[in-house]
């Protein structure tokens, strides 16, 4: 079925999107699954009943997940439609979207330095090293977890201190200075790992007992266990310790410190968001509304504020 017009269509489709920027990764594999339910219906065409009924699987699947499956339909019908009419376009208002963020989880510095410490219970001397550096880096820095995965050792510039992400969210790339101490801690990795772990001649910085990049998969599950032997238990049905929730902690850290030195607070959002990787700082303040003691201080200030007081600007 590689042949089929609507096949090649979808890549040409893939072909355009990427040369605009975008990755399609997810949506590339969606989209064949979805030609392959076409194909079985024995239909060439994208309708909207079609469209519908495949985005609604798995039966017991999340509303937000429909939605997202949809949208990889719409956006490969609105191209085809364009094309030839005959190719129908699903409403935008078909399956709404009602995502529900999670609850960050906020760690304490007691928090991750019992995290660490639980990297202890590890089995080998490497992989007990690769994750209490992973945890500390992402601590410490507040990139993704994907970001620190993709790390190539020429990425980490232990001379000059500077680390530089590569894949970040939307392609975006960025350069962030490291502290000494993190820049110690790094080195004394980097030289535990290239004593130990197998020659396999992969870039990666951060590498498994084979030698070879981490997975997210198994940095999940490992975290998961290291959660449980630090006592770190849910605080809500909604609030439960995740590994990107350190990147949360790491933001109101950052605005808190900027708070205790009366440094402007929208001036400090701005710099996070160029760090973090967002496109625009709206996109990193929903990282700070769950902690109650940012939201109290930025109120405070506010009070000062409003009030002709000298504390600056929430």
């Amino acid at each position: 079925m590689t042949g089929t017009p609507l096949r090649q269509e979808l890549a040409n489709y893939l072909a355009l999107r990427r040369a605009l920027g975008y990755r399609l990764a997810r949506p590339e594999k969606l989209l064949g699954q979805f030609l392959d339910h076409l194909e079985g219906r024995g239909e060439s065409r994208i309708t909207v009943t079609a469209a519908l009924g495949w985005a609604r699987l798995p039966a017991n699947g999340g509303s937000h997940w429909w939605a997202y499956r949809l949208s990889a339909v719409r956006g490969f019908a609105t191209y085809l439609h364009g094309i030839d009419p005959v190719h129908e376009v699903p409403a935008p208002d078909l399956l709404p979207a009602r995502p529900r963020r999670a609850s960050p989880y906020l760690y304490s510095d007691a928090d991750i330095a019992a995290l660490i410490t639980a990297t202890g219970t590890l089995s080998t001397p490497l992989r007990r090293a690769t994750f209490a550096t992973l945890i500390g880096l992402l601590a410490v820095t507040g990139i993704r977890v994907g970001e620190a995965i993709t790390l190539d050792r020429g990425d980490v510039d232990l001379a000059s201190g500077r680390l530089t992400v590569r894949f970040g969210k939307f392609g975006k790339a960025r350069e962030l200075a490291l502290h000494p101490s993190t820049v110690q801690a790094l080195r004394r990795y980097q030289r535990l790992r290239n004593r130990l772990a197998p020659a396999t001649g992969t870039p990666a910085f951060f590498v498994s007992l084979a030698g070879t990049r981490l997975r997210y998969c198994n940095i999940h599950w490992t975290f998961h266990r290291l959660v449980r032997l630090a006592g770190l238990t849910p605080r809500s049905a909604t609030c439960r310790p995740r590994i990107h929730d350190l990147r949360h902690s790491f933001v109101v850290r950052s605005m808190l410190d900027a708070y205790a030195c009366g440094q402007d607070g929208q001036m400090r959002l701005t710099l996070l968001s160029t760090w973090l990787g967002h496109v625009h700082p709206g996109c990193t303040y929903w990282y700070l509304s769950a902690s109650p003691e940012l939201m109290a201080v930025a109120g405070q200030r506010l009070d000062t504020h409003l009030a002709g007081g000298s504390a600056g600007q929430p």
